[in-house]
């Protein structure tokens, strides 16, 4: 389904941070710490936050109490993510009794969402910056200013080329690989924060990759707002993948978050084809009923939907299919959420995120559409498919118990078994968290016989 794009301010260049008030100091802030809110594409950047103040000098700690500079990464797809954060800006503002050098900055989707309103918010925050002014944050924290110090404008052309992410030792790592987003959703207000589609250069991929292969990690997780759509010019999103697999070390290859209307068959023939590429898909839906997707501008029917799950299953032994879900968007009746409810019975997700539906100002559904559903109606909503699902998926688990799969483990875990001996977790190709109480070091693919399970997680013990 064609759609014209709506015009948002982006700029062709990066221009230099303003603020009426700002000038040229010193640099005196030498200690950092980057606190994060939000999706995997939150945590990327912020790895790459952490890159451009450590080359700039700075030292990265892991609490407010040793920093002279806090910088807070948010979110901005619901409102409850920015309330929290508003709140916790305000603790962090209290640490000022003691420490009143202390600068505090807000990055990402929020402060590009709420440019025109945070500064009356949270008039206490130095610095306000959104998802393409990172390269410009070391000058940004070398100025003062009377008054917040404001960075929000997009750029058609920041990608963080050439800029290795600060990754702490493990398992797997993000590396992003399309930036943006072109879909405009009704609901959504992602293009607005993050721009425009812009693919990273598919050999700065490469590069990153087998760095990461040469350090240690043995999966990767290509992410994206619409990871299926990329498209450098070199290398299609199924291309990539062929090349990531070739990397000597790279056992396992996710990605995160396709678009259902972007697959293609050369993309599901790549999946089923390569064994690095997990069969673990998070395919959003936001709804079972066409009227909804119509009034969403998903851009796909759910017979489309329903037909793309199926061919994915078929090509792909063992898949694990989660989602997103969103109840009592505008308009919805009686009659499209029991479609939704009808769907998620028939696809049995492995999982899903589920959401009340909340109006987010500046998309086109706040602008045009009325957010008709009562609270009490998205409530009743919302607490049914959540206990739907977490009857699907406990079932869905429950399927596991006498296999034996093959677990990348990540670490020890937090909670000892019965016995007060210690466990440790990883993942299974599916995605799936699993304990075993076996003694395995970090970062080793081992085969664990899964015993018993939960709806969230999988138990099992070491095959040796």
């Amino acid at each position: 389904m064609s759609q014209s794009l709506p015009d948002i301010e982006l700029l062709s260049e990066v221009p230099s941070p303003t603020s009426a008030h700002a000038r040229t100091a010193p640099l005196h802030h030498r200690s950092v710490y980057i606190e994060t809110y939000g999706c995997q594409m939150n945590v990327a950047d912020t790895e790459v936050v952490a890159s451009i103040l450590s080359d700039a000098g700075y030292r990265i700690v892991d609490g407010p109490e040793d920093a002279n500079v806090i910088l807070v990464n948010t979110c901005a797809v619901r409102e409850n993510a920015e309330k929290r954060v508003i709140g916790r800006v305000g603790q962090l503002h209290g640490l000022r009794r003691t420490r009143p050098d202390l600068t505090i900055g807000v990055l990402g989707c929020m402060a590009q969402h709420l440019t025109d309103t945070l500064p009356a918010r949270a008039p206490f925050v130095d610095l306000i910056a959104g998802p393409d002014a990172y390269q410009r944050l070391p000058e940004l924290l070398a100025q003062t200013a009377d008054e917040t110090l404001l960075d929000t404008r997009l750029s058609r052309t920041e990608n963080y080329v050439g800029i290795d992410p600060v990754r702490k030792e493990g398992t797997n790592a993000w590396v992003t690989i399309i930036r943006g987003c072109d879909k405009f959703c009704t609901f959504c207000v992602v293009p607005y924060v993050r721009g425009r589609e812009r693919s990273v250069p598919s050999d700065e991929i490469l590069r990153q990759v087998r760095e990461l292969a040469e350090s240690g990690f043995r999966e990767v997780t290509l992410l994206g707002q619409t990871v299926n759509s990329y498209d450098d010019g070199q290398r299609s999103f199924a291309q990539l993948l062929d090349e990531v697999a070739q990397i000597d070390g790279i056992r396992r290859i996710r990605f995160t978050s396709p678009y259902p209307a972007d697959f293609n068959d050369e993309t599901i023939e790549a999946m089923g084809r390569l064994p690095q590429v997990c069969p673990s898909l998070h395919l959003p839906v936001q709804s079972g009923s066409d009227p909804q997707l119509e009034a969403m501008r998903r851009g796909y029917s759910i017979g489309e939907y329903r037909q793309l799950v199926q061919r994915l299953r078929t090509e792909i032994p063992d898949l694990a299919i989660t989602t997103d879900i969103i109840v009592g968007f505008c308009g919805e009746s009686d009659d499209d959420f029991r479609q939704t409810v009808e769907l998620m019975q028939e696809v049995r997700f492995d999982s899903a995120f589920m959401f009340r539906y909340s109006e987010r100002s500046g998309t086109f559904a706040h602008k045009g559409m009325a957010d008709d559903v009562p609270d009490d109606v998205k409530g009743a909503r919302l607490q049914q498919i959540i206990e739907m699902q977490e009857s699907i998926s406990r079932e869905t688990n429950q399927t596991w118990v006498g296999r034996t799969v093959e677990v990348l483990v990540e670490g020890r875990s937090r909670r000892p078994d019965a016995d007060g001996q210690p466990t440790y977790f990883g993942r299974s190709p599916q995605g799936k968290v699993t304990i075993l109480s076996d003694p395995v070091e970090m970062n080793q693919l081992v085969q664990v016989k899964i015993e018993r399970t939960t709806s969230h997680t999988l138990y099992g013990a070491l095959q040796r």
